[in-house]
């Protein structure tokens, strides 16, 4: 199975372009994630990456490259959910809830009507194999404006992540660093939908940044140990859904989930076996 794998690399081309794309994309998951997960906004994060579904439908109604449509609609979620929060006395969670399922909904409806130009199956849950020349450089690009804003600004978003209120108080432009993450977040769902889908993007910016998350103390690390599971979870993820013609994004997305089983309960200080032995001494 591993040689078939490795032969199919050497000899075809959308394969190696699988591999190129999944490789990036979990990279560029897994540095992001670990801001989502640190700031609580893991909801938001599958708000958005629910919510461009519209944007890909009206894109292929009328002939559009999907990154604009599909871009447009997750800022917009962005942006909508926060208005609303701040005009009315709904909690944010409540908002998010009201506004990622109605935008999911007309994204399902749209689809219907552009049915005869996509296939809402691959949309959902990812179809790597059948990525372009083009994906990869959209991802690529997508890709090194994130690194290149983290490295950027990495103290300012480790500080509004850990405390917001000291950092306003430090006058740094808080709303700023959040809609940033937010708009970097859209630019990943969108060019994520190849891979894993509208469906299971939220869980390559969650998972690989919770395992490692339960493995380090240190955020720098954590980044770099989140990108490295995102980027081992896409390859073992890709073997088997080449070998076993499986969906690309569930594949890597269980592939994600069975690291982050292992640092749950093997993780040196927060693993659960660690954690109930120490309670017993």
């Amino acid at each position: 199975m591993i040689n078939n794998f490795v032969d199919g690399l050497m000899n075809y081309q959308f394969l190696q372009n699988a591999l190129i794309t999944s490789l990036l994309v979990g990279f560029v998951s897994g540095i992001l994630g670990a801001f989502i997960i640190l700031r609580g906004m893991s909801l938001m994060g599958d708000a958005i990456s629910h919510s461009v579904l519209p944007g890909v439908a009206v894109s292929y109604m009328f002939g559009l490259n999907y990154v604009f449509g599909a871009s447009f609609f997750g800022i917009l979620t962005a942006i909508l959910i926060g208005y609303i929060t701040e005009k009315s006395t709904l909690k944010n969670d409540t908002v998010i809830g009201i506004v990622f399922s109605s935008f999911f909904a007309l994204g399902i409806i749209l689809i219907s009507f552009a049915e005869s130009a996509t296939n809402l199956y691959h949309i959902l849950f990812g179809n790597v194999l059948a990525v372009r020349d083009s994906d990869i450089v959209l991802t690529a690009i997508v890709t090194v404006i994130s690194l290149i804003f983290i490295l950027i600004f990495f103290k300012e978003l480790k500080l509004t992540s850990f405390d917001p209120v000291m950092a306003k108080a430090a006058g740094l432009p808080v709303k700023f660093f959040h809609y940033a993450l937010m708009f970097l977040l859209t630019l990943v769902a969108v060019v994520s939908l190849q891979t894993v889908g509208t469906i299971l993007v939220i869980s390559m910016l969650v998972t690989p940044a919770a395992t490692a998350y339960l493995l380090t103390d240190n955020l720098k690390i954590m980044i770099v140990l989140s990108a490295l599971i995102g980027m081992l979870s896409s390859i073992i993820g890709l073997f088997f859904s080449y070998s076993y013609n499986l969906a690309s994004g569930a594949t890597i997305v269980l592939t994600a989930a069975v690291f982050f089983l292992l640092a749950f309960l093997f993780a040196p200080k927060k693993g659960l076996i660690v954690r109930n032995r120490l309670s017993r001494n």
